[in-house]
């Protein structure tokens, strides 16, 4: 039984994972060289995105109910969040380009399970936000290498078919063996029984392949930030304007268009992005300072979404019905 808890420890204490394994990495790398890690970094990756495909509804891309709020997350993910990632990139991260990239890959990847996971807990559209969950996912990854290589293109090399390759081998790989893995659990076990014995070991998994991804990012970088810390603090900087800023435009959104279940959809569907699949894309594409720039943002994304509920409950930051005020406005 011990065992087994200490598997589920860290999907089942995030808050505190992030904190202690990337201490601990920066502690390791100071003494030691993990640089044979990088060596493992595709396959963790694939490992751990692996777990979080199975159960993938592939259909949900098709279902063309609740447009209105895809449409406007979309625009907000592949439009205002993107240019928002580029000014602060060439606002503070032009010292170290492989930063930059890091910042605009976490930026082209909106949505993962988290977003359907706080939006259940923030009482919101579940059905939608599983529905922009599997559509930015697909959407994310096929426009990711191109809008790449606009934003980042002139300040560090990139190379197209490679970013194609390894968005293959990190998503669509992961994605197929998921896909079929799941028709197969379904041959052998119902759905309750799916829910009930398997599902709660898949995000435990992940985790573990996350430790390992933050492990060999902090370790491998934590001689560079000794030497650089305004390295570390600028970054810290880029993630807290980077998510306060998402955070405003998805609350003013939802506050002027939407109702309060689909606000709350909205604003976990555009302000979580999908750092599992960053970090794993950026370590693959262009090296541990990449993903060590996406495994900063775990230190803010859990946090601020818990704390964003319980704002949203105290303070009814989101009416029952915000379009209905805006046709109110419109009125007077």
């Amino acid at each position: 039984m011990k065992k087994i808890n200490l598997f589920f420890l860290p999907s089942r204490n995030i808050t505190l994972t992030i904190p202690l394994v990337l201490t601990v990495g920066f502690i390791a790398g100071l003494f030691w060289d993990t640089g044979v890690l990088k060596n493992y970094l595709l396959t963790a990756t694939v490992l751990m995105i692996y777990p979080t495909m199975i159960g993938f509804k592939i259909k949900e891309i098709v279902d063309l109910s609740h447009t209105r709020l895809l449409l406007a997350a979309s625009v907000i993910n592949f439009v205002l969040v993107p240019a928002l990632a580029y000014i602060l990139g060439v606002l503070f991260l032009l010292g170290d380009p492989q930063l930059f990239a890091g910042l605009a890959i976490a930026s082209l990847l909106p949505t993962s399970n988290m977003t359907i996971a706080f939006t259940h807990f923030g009482k919101g559209n579940v059905p939608a936000a599983v529905k922009l969950t599997v559509l930015s996912l697909v959407a994310g990854s096929l426009l990711a290498p191109w809008y790449l290589l606009v934003m980042v293109g002139g300040y560090i090399h990139i190379d197209l078919l490679a970013v194609l390759k390894n968005i293959s081998i990190v998503v669509f790989l992961p994605l197929f063996l998921g896909v079929f893995t799941y028709h197969l659990l379904l041959k052998k076990y119902s759905q309750e029984q799916f829910e009930k014995s398997v599902k709660p070991w898949l995000p435990a998994v992940t985790a573990w392949g996350m430790v390992y991804m933050l492990f060999t990012g902090i370790s491998t970088n934590a001689r560079l930030i000794v030497s650089q810390p305004g390295l570390l603090l600028s970054s810290l900087l880029v993630w807290v304007v980077f998510y306060f800023v998402n955070y405003f435009i998805s609350i003013k959104a939802g506050r002027l268009f939407f109702n309060r279940k689909d606000s709350v959809t909205l604003v976990f569907g555009t302000v979580l992005r999908n750092l599992a699949i960053s970090i794993g894309l950026a370590a693959a594409s262009f090296g541990v300072t990449a993903a060590f720039m996406v495994s900063l943002a775990f230190l803010f994304q859990g946090q601020s979404a818990a704390w964003f509920i319980r704002l949203n409950d105290k303070y009814k930051i989101f009416p029952e019905t915000g379009r209905h005020m805006l046709k109110t406005r419109q009125a007077k």
